[in-house]
């Protein structure tokens, strides 16, 4: 069964959109997660395969609706919990976290 990001072949989802893409981040956060996931892999945290993986298993509402580094922090989050970095009670906007 493919997951919602398999997309290849798919059609319906229109153009793609490159006017703004002169810089390789839209917002400082977006380099900070870009930052983390580079550090995390590097100490070997978790690896590229895992972290595919991670984006891959989002809901497909909210892949579809989430941004490249949206993605990307989700995953990150998901390996941090797995590999008992930290609990989900401890992230903030995670189900049973804090703010949740």
């Amino acid at each position: 069964m493919a997951r919602i990001n398999d997309v290849g072949g798919m059609t319906g989802f229109g153009p793609i959109d490159t006017t703004d893409d002169t810089e390789p981040f839209h917002a400082d956060w977006e380099a900070r997660v870009f930052a983390l996931n580079s550090a995390l892999v590097r100490e070997g945290v978790y690896n590229l395969d895992e972290f595919r993986d991670a984006v891959e298993t989002m809901p497909p509402g909210e892949y579809l609706a989430a941004s490249y580094y949206e993605r990307w922090f989700h995953a990150i989050r998901v390996l941090l919990v797995r590999k008992g970095v930290v609990t989900a009670d401890e992230l903030p906007g995670a189900p049973g976290g804090p703010d949740a």
